[in-house]
């Protein structure tokens, strides 16, 4: 393999530094633990940023070297695949594929879009449903793949309307993007940023009070972008012209029924999630932990008799890789953590910042981190154990902090590559989508949009649901 000069010189930075770690008193309150944690989090990170190199296979190499060095032990290594966040997200896709399976996103999708009367009416219906797909499908990427079947099926019936076609193929991945900090299984990140809270500071953050504190900033940064994107994207005479979808129309073009009676896996898979949403919701009065939720409904949901999916065929459906991808950066959270890593690595920061002031500067790196880094899972590796550590040294919460990082990390919308719902939706043959010049003139407005929304709800919302800027 052939390095260019990028990452030529990306990897020159990284061996020079970890050569500076690796030799005593070149840095003075650093500990031999540390020094070897910062050395693979140095190499890790360059890694992420300038090779091709897949992001699990850097992850699992890093948490080797952590290990085979004794910064960590083999418990914390492999015990992280046992974590609860983990199993999780596993079950949680296993009920996507049964919902996937029984064609009711597509019924939910024909309902709620045939209503439409107008361009505006069509594009925030439509972002409401990305929006409440949040709950039914982990992970951007699996949205996507659910959503691209109902987008392919409006473009069809919108032929004509070339403009609208293109701009409802950038709201798709847009708003599942922003969508995802809605719950805690929307995007393996949020599951990292748990677990990085859990194990510095001790606090944990429950499904229920993710959704209390993310859902509210998932239905207004959705709604925003909706905007953004329907002013950026289309003209007047576009927005101004009449839309009539019918269900008909889009059953045409889709493979299971969305219009008629229920059938019958279609009305026991909805009634399974309707139930497991609300005790996932409901956690503080039952008390059951929201993995052995997921995991009952996994079980239903791919039952002879009452399931709508072969656990065999549900189980290929999981990210295997992503899952060793969190797996692998917990433990280096843990290494960071406990060596002493992250409070040296920020300890020469500024202390007397005001809380404010704090949370703009990590909304405004954890907004263009995308630029550098382009998988989420990543950014939230490497940027919330810097983050927490630093907010507990400056006196913020490091619960908001960590949250407000997460949240703004949530735009990537700048480069085609730079999330794959974005790719995806960029590359579809035969059907009109939007070019890399119409992502940056939308990202030119929804940046700054994003970011001070996320701050306004760090400063303003989250105190009053729980989480206050200062501890």
């Amino acid at each position: 393999m052939t390095l260019t000069l990028r990452q030529t010189i990306l990897l020159c930075l990284a061996l020079s530094l970890c050569a500076l770690l690796v030799v005593p008193g070149n840095f003075p309150g650093l500990s031999g633990d540390a020094r070897l944690t910062l050395a693979v989090f140095a190499l890790a990170t360059c890694a992420w940023i300038g090779t091709p190199i897949d992001d699990t296979y850097i992850a699992l190499g890093a948490g080797l070297a952590l290990t085979a060095t004794g910064v960590i032990s083999s418990d914390t290594l492999f015990g992280t695949l046992g974590d609860e966040t983990v199993w999780l997200l596993i079950c949680a896709f296993v009920l996507a594929a049964a919902v996937a399976r029984s064609g009711l996103a597509g019924r939910a999708a024909a309902f709620l879009v045939s209503g439409a009367r107008s361009v505006r009416q069509l594009t925030h219906l439509t972002t409401a449903a990305l929006v409440v797909t949040a709950f039914a499908v982990p992970a951007t990427s699996g949205r996507a793949a659910l959503a691209l079947p109902v987008f392919l099926a409006l473009a069809k019936v919108l032929a004509d309307r070339k403009r609208l076609v293109v701009m409802l193929a950038l709201l798709f991945p847009t708003v599942i993007l922003l969508s995802a900090v809605a719950t805690l299984i929307g995007a393996g990140a949020h599951l990292i940023t748990v677990s990085v809270l859990w194990e510095a500071t001790g606090e944990r953050v429950g499904f229920t009070q993710w959704l209390l504190l993310g859902l509210p900033l998932a239905i207004a940064s959705s709604h925003l972008a909706a905007e953004a994107v329907l002013w950026t994207t289309t003209r007047r005479a576009d927005r101004t012209g009449p839309v009539h979808i019918t269900a008909e129309q889009i059953q045409e073009h889709s493979e299971h029924p969305v219009t008629g009676p229920w059938e019958p896996a279609e009305t026991r898979c909805a009634l399974l999630l309707a139930t497991v949403v609300a005790l996932w919701c409901s956690e503080p009065l039952h008390q059951v932990p929201p993995a052995v939720v997921a995991l009952i409904g996994a079980v239903v949901a791919s039952s002879p008799a009452l399931g709508t999916v072969r656990l065999k065929d549900a189980l290929k459906t999981v990210p295997w890789a992503l899952l060793l991808f969190m797996a692998a950066t917990m433990a280096m959270g843990v290494a960071l953590a406990d060596s002493g890593a992250a409070k040296w690595l920020v300890s020469g920061l500024p202390v007397d910042l005001p809380p404010g002031l704090f949370l703009a500067a990590v909304i405004v790196i954890s907004t263009a981190a995308h630029l550098v880094l382009q998988s989420r899972s990543a950014r939230s590796s490497v940027l919330v154990p810097l983050v927490v550590a630093a907010a507990v040294g400056a006196g913020v919460n490091p619960v908001a902090a960590a949250l407000a990082s997460t949240a703004a990390a949530g735009f990537c919308h700048t480069l085609p590559a730079s999330a794959k719902p974005v790719t995806l939706f960029a590359e579809i043959p035969g059907t009109p989508t939007y070019t890399p010049r119409d992502l940056l003139r939308l990202s030119a407005v929804l940046a700054p949009l994003t970011a001070a929304l996320v701050l306004l709800f760090a400063l303003a919302v989250w105190p009053l649901l729980g989480v206050p800027v200062v501890r």
